[in-house]
């Protein structure tokens, strides 16, 4: 029997003032212990989904629900405290230290002018030391590397102990061996905390090694959604790539196949490849 989902999306539609529609009716839904994927070329709506669910952006149609709830009618320390968002890129504007960045996940429990508690300073220091930058604690966030901020803002929504995670290309600027390491323990998390995890990624090989469920967005709609090997066939991801892909199955975990782009050949629309 399948759990009710943590997060909710019914019939979303949304288009910002200055285009046209960007989501047409998208219906997706993440279940406690669950990573749902969502992949798809540039424009497709991903990160707009994403702040729909997050509730930055209010949908023109349609509505989100957290735990059978209106997330509209959550407060923003309710939603803060059932949701925690990582953006694509880290900004801060001020020379806060790697620590005290981390202790604003803390921010959803503390009073208008209540201190961090020691118990909420462990909180924060378990969640550098699990994303790898524990040794940097005291370090200025503007002094670390692209991949260390990253790394530094996943603890912060760790910190934030929320039942539901949403992640904006979580690992687009660090090295492969980091990109592993965050998903590893994303998926550690999802498992032994019950997350409910939702990731947009560029990178459909990683979503499908450690995503349960892929949805596909095209033109703003969800075009396929399901396991990764449901979802990434040939003809869909021509249809949303426009590009000809092979798909092969992994040699080591036969449920998530690989996706390799083939080479466009020579004199083809004039183009010598992709």
């Amino acid at each position: 029997m399948s759990r009710p989902p943590a997060l909710q999306a019914v019939a979303l539609e949304f288009g910002y003032p200055s285009g046209g529609p960007v989501l047409r009716g998208a219906d997706l839904s993440v279940a406690p212990g669950e990573i749902v994927g969502v992949i798809g070329p540039n424009g497709s709506g991903k990160t707009t989904l994403l702040n729909l669910l997050a509730r930055s952006l209010k949908p023109d149609r349609g509505s989100v629900r957290v735990f059978g709830r209106d997330i509209a009618a959550l407060s923003a320390r309710e939603r803060a405290q059932e949701i925690a968002v990582v953006q694509q890129e880290a900004k801060v504007a001020f020379p806060f230290t790697v620590l005290e960045i981390a202790l604003m996940g803390r921010a959803p429990y503390l009073g208008r002018w209540q201190l961090e508690a020691p118990g909420d300073l462990a909180v924060a220091a378990e969640a550098l030391e699990l994303t790898g930058v524990g040794g940097r604690r005291d370090r200025k966030f503007h002094e670390l590397s692209g991949g260390e901020k990253q790394r530094v803002m996943v603890a912060k929504a760790l910190a934030q102990r929320s039942r539901i995670l949403l992640l904006d290309e979580p690992t687009a600027f660090l090295d492969f061996q980091h990109q592993v390491e965050i998903y590893e323990l994303i998926r550690k998390l999802a498992r032994d905390r019950e997350l409910a995890v939702l990731a947009v990624s560029h990178d459909i090989n990683l979503a499908a090694m450690y995503c349960d469920r892929l949805a596909a967005l095209f033109e703003g709609r969800i075009a396929m959604e399901g396991a990764p090997s449901e979802v990434l066939t040939p003809s869909l991801l021509r249809k949303i790539y426009g590009v000809e892909i092979e798909v092969v199955a992994h040699p080591a975990r036969g449920r998530a196949p690989l996706v390799f782009p083939l080479r466009t050949p020579v004199g083809r629309g004039g183009e010598s490849g992709l």
